[in-house]
C-alpha cells in the first residue's frame, strides 16, 4: 500500500501527521506483535511511530528550505515494514511551505552607473532578491520607490524567477541631478506579506552611451551529460555600437546569491571571445539544467555592461547501472510453503530518468519462485510451487535488474535461500517381515536382532525411536518375552524362552520419528526358538515308583527271541534330542536277555536253562542330545511254573506287531516329516511377502 500525509514546516515535533493504524487497516494492538519499524529512504530520521496509538508523530522540526532547497515540491519518502505476513508500505510525507523567511538582496546597497546620454528606455538590471520559501511565499513583486526619471520593469527568467530591472523613462542631466538614491522593495506572496529592501544609488555619467547588447538575451542549449572536457557549449553573440575601446567588450560571469556559481567550476568563459566550453564532466544524475548569467562590458569610460543569460540543460544518457536493494528477506523458509508465500522484498532503483530509468527484475525460470510487482519500483519474491527439502536443502537465488537504456544495462544479486525441513516423510523399515532365531534357556538381555528404519527428513523429523508394539496374537503380551532399545533397534530377550512351550513369536515393532506430528512405520519380526536339549527322556511304560523295580515272569523254558517286555519312553525335546536309544546297563555278571536299541523291546537273548533265581536287569534309555540325557528302570525277571504266558496278556497290551516295534521310529519321522513341512510354508510366506 502507498499512504500520503502532508504536514507543514513549522510544526512542532510530536504533532500527528496521519493515522497509520485506520489507514493501512489493521488493528492498533496487533502493530507491537507485527514489529512495525520504520524506515527512511533518506536516511534521517525525522519520523517516528507512536505503536500504541498507530499514529505517525513528527520526531523534529521541519525545514523545507534545508530540506529540499528551491525545488518545487519537497516530499519526504519512508517506507513501513509489519511481519507475519511480511508486508511493506510506502508513506509519502509532504513538507509544506510556511512564510517564514523575508526576502532579502544579496547587498543592502545597489550603486548604478549610467550616462546622461542614455535614451529612455535604457535598462540596468538589479541584483535579485532571494526568498527561500517556495511557491506563493516566494518572491512576488517588486516596487521602487517614485521617480520622475527611473521605473520598474521586471522579467520573468526561464526558471520562473522574476528578475527586477530600473528602466530609464525620462532623459537625464548630469548637470541637475548627478546622482538619484532610490528604495527597491521585493515583497512576496505570503500572508501576512513579508518585504525586503536595498538602497539602490544611481550615478549620472557622461561619455559612453551606447551598453552591449546580447542577442538574445536569452538562449537555451542542449547538452549531452558526460561529453569530454572542453566541447564548445555555445559562443555569446553581443554587439556595441560604439567604437574603439567604447566597443571593446569583456565576458564574465555573472554570480548572485541567487546563482551561487556552481557552475563557474563546470563551464569555462573565454574573456576575448565569449566562448563557453565545458572544463569538467557533467552529471545529469546531479544536475539536469544550468542557469548562467554572463556580463558583457565595454572598455568605455564610463564602462556600460549588458547581460545575457544562458539556459543549459542536459540530456541523460544511459551511464548508470540499475541497483538492487534487498529490504528484506525471510530465512529459511519451510518446505511446506504454499504457493504465494513472500519470501523477500526488493527494492530496484536507477538513477538515469526515461527509458534510462525503467528497470525490469527477472528470476531464473528453472526456480520455484517468482517476481511480483508490489509497486512503483518495489517487488515481493514469492514462491511459484511446491517445495522439497529432501530434493533440494537451499536455492542460489540471482535477481537480475535490466533498464531499457541503450545500450541495456544489467545488475544482478545472488542470495542464498535454505530451505527449512518438515516432518513430511515417515520412517520407513526395508522390509516389512525379518526372520531371527534364538536358543531356548538364552540369558534374559540376549541380543535376538537388530531392526533398521530411515527416515529421508533431518534434525528432529529423522530422529527415530523404537518400540515393541502389542498386537495381541499371543495369549501373554508380547513385551513380557522381549524389549528393543529405542535408540539402535535392537531385541533382547526379557527371560529365557521355553521351545517346548513357544517355538516362533511374532514381534511386531514400530517405529517413529520426533516430528510434529510424529510419523511412523512397523514392521514384523518372526523369532524362532532353538530347542536346547533340557529335557531327559521320561518313560511312560513300565510305570515304576522311583526306587522301585518293575516285576516281569516268563516261561521257565522260554525261547530265544521271546518278548519279556517293551519299555516305552518319550522325550519332550525335539529333533535330535528326542531321538531315544535303549540298552543294558553292564553288570557283573552275563544275563541271558537283550534290549532292541530302537524299539525298547526287551527279549530273550539265548536259550534258559533252569532259571532258580529272579534275574535284575537295569535298562537305560538315552536321547540323541549334546550332551545327552537318559533315564533308567530296573526289571527284575523270574521264572513262571508250568505255564506258558503270552506277553500280550501278561502286558495287558495287544499283541506285538511290526507297527507297534517300531513306534519310536515312526515317531522321529512324523516330527521330521512335520519340521520340513513347517519349513517349506514359511519359506513360502516369506517369498509371498517379499
Amino acid at each position: 500500500a502507498q499512504l500520503r500525509y502532508s504536514v507543514p514546516e513549522d510544526r512542532e515535533p510530536g504533532s500527528a501527521v496521519g493515522d497509520l493504524a485506520k489507514d493501512l487497516g489493521v488493528d492498533v494492538r496487533s502493530l507491537t506483535t507485527r514489529n512495525l519499524r520504520l524506515v527512511s529512504e533518506s536516511g534521517q530520521r525525522h519520523f517516528q511511530v507512536d505503536l500504541a496509538a498507530g499514529v505517525l508523530l513528527l520526531d523534529s522540526k521541519l525545514d523545507r528550505e534545508a530540506l529540499c532547497g528551491q525545488s518545487p515540491t519537497c516530499s519526504l519518502h519512508l517506507q513501513l515494514v509489519m511481519e507475519n505476513p511480511l508486508q511493506l508500505h510506502r508513506v509519502e510525507v509532504d513538507v509544506l511551505d510556511v512564510n517564514d523567511n523575508a526576502p532579502q538582496f544579496p547587498k543592502p546597497e545597489v550603486v548604478l552607473e549610467i550616462t546622461e546620454v542614455a535614451n529612455p528606455g535604457t535598462r540596468l538590471p538589479l541584483e535579485v532578491a532571494e526568498d527561500p520559501d517556495m511557491g506563493s511565499n516566494s518572491i512576488s513583486t517588486y516596487e521602487l520607490s517614485p521617480s520622475k526619471h527611473f521605473a520598474l520593469s521586471i522579467n520573468v527568467r526561464g526558471d520562473g524567477v522574476k528578475m527586477p530591472e530600473i528602466v530609464l523613462e525620462k532623459a537625464l542631466d548630469r548637470e541637475k541631478v548627478a546622482v538619484h538614491h532610490l528604495t527597491l522593495t521585493a515583497l512576496d506572496g505570503g500572508n501576512p506579506v513579508k518585504s525586503g529592501t536595498a538602497r539602490v544609488t544611481i550615478h549620472v555619467l557622461d561619455a559612453n552611451d551606447n551598453p552591449p547588447v546580447c542577442e538574445p538575451p536569452i538562449s537555451k542549449v542542449h547538452l549531452e551529460e558526460n561529453v569530454p572536457v572542453g566541447t564548445l557549449v555555445t559562443k555569446l553573440n553581443v554587439t556595441d555600437l560604439d567604437e574603439g575601446p567604447n566597443g571593446d567588450v569583456e565576458y564574465s560571469f555573472k554570480i548572485s546569491n541567487n546563482s551561487p556559481g556552481k557552475f563557474t567550476k563546470l563551464f569555462a568563459l573565454d574573456p576575448r571571445t565569449g566562448e563557453i566550453r565545458t572544463k569538467a564532466p557533467l552529471d545529469y544524475e546531479e544536475s539536469n539544467a544550468y542557469e548562467i548569467a554572463i556580463r558583457a562590458r565595454d572598455k568605455g569610460s564610463p564602462a556600460m555592461e549588458g547581460h545575457c543569460h544562458l539556459r543549459v540543460e542536459l540530456i541523460d544518457i544511459n551511464d548508470n547501472s540499475p541497483e538492487i536493494v534487498l529490504t528484506s528477506l525471510s530465512s529459511p523458509v519451510q518446505e511446506d510453503a504454499t504457493p504465494g508465500t513472500v519470501i523477500a522484498l526488493i527494492g530496484v532503483k536507477d538513477s538515469d530518468s526515461g527509458a534510462n530509468g525503467q528497470v525490469r527484475l527477472q528470476v531464473g525460470k528453472e526456480l520455484p519462485f517468482k517476481l511480483v510487482s508490489s509497486f512503483k519500483e518495489h517487488f515481493s519474491l514469492v514462491t511459484n510451487g511446491p517445495l522439497d527439502r529432501e530434493k533440494a536443502s537451499g536455492y542460489n537465488i540471482t535477481v537480475r535488474a535490466v533498464d531499457s537504456g541503450s545500450p541495456q544495462r544489467v545488475t544482478q544479486k545472488t542470495f542464498y535461500l535454505p530451505i527449512a525441513d518438515v516432518n513430511d516423510n515417515a520412517p520407513n523399515f526395508s522390509s516389512p517381515f525379518d526372520t531371527a532365531h534364538v536358543q531356548e534357556n538364552a540369558l534374559p538381555g540376549t541380543s535376538v536382532f537388530s531392526v533398521s528404519a530411515s527416515d529421508p527428513d533431518e534434525g528432529s523429523n529423522a530422529k527415530l525411536s523404537y518400540s515393541i508394539l502389542d498386537n495381541g496374537v499371543q495369549d501373554v503380551p508380547i513385551s513380557t518375552y522381549f524389549r528393543i532399545d529405542q535408540d539402535n533397534g535392537t531385541i533382547y530377550t526379557v527371560r529365557a524362552l521355553d521351545y517346548e512351550q513357544d517355538k516362533v513369536f511374532q514381534v511386531p515393532v514400530g517405529v517413529k520419528d520426533d516430528g510434529s506430528p510424529a510419523l511412523s512405520g512397523t514392521t514384523v519380526v518372526h523369532v524362532f526358538v532353538l530347542d536346547e536339549n533340557d529335557n531327559a527322556p521320561t518313560i511312560v511304560y513300565p510305570t515304576v515308583p522311583k526306587g522301585s523295580a518293575f516285576h516281569q515272569t516268563i516261561p521257565a523254558l522260554a525261547e530265544p527271541g521271546y518278548l519279556v517286555t517293551k519299555i516305552v519312553a518319550v522325550d519332550a525335546d525335539s529333533g535330535h534330542n528326542a531321538w531315544l536309544s535303549y540298552q543294558l546297563q553292564e553288570s557283573a555278571e552275563a544275563v541271558p536277555f537283550q534290549v532292541e536299541r530302537r524299539s525298547g523291546e526287551v527279549r530273550v537273548a539265548q536259550a534258559l536253562r533252569e532259571m532258580e533265581d529272579p534275574h535284575r536287569l537295569v535298562v537305560e534309555v538315552r536321547d540323541n542330545g549334546v550332551p545327552s540325557l537318559s533315564a533308567s528302570v530296573v526289571i527284575v525277571i523270574s521264572p513262571e511254573e508250568n505255564s506258558v504266558q503270552d506277553f500280550a496278556k501278561s502286558l495287558d497290551l495287544p499283541k506285538s506287531s511290526p507297527k507297534d516295534t517300531n513306534l519310536t521310529l515312526y515317531l522321529i519321522i512324523s516330527l521330521v516329516s512335520i519340521s520340513l513341512v513347517s519349513c517349506v510354508m514359511f519359506a513360502l510366506l516369506a517369498a509371498r511377502c517379499l
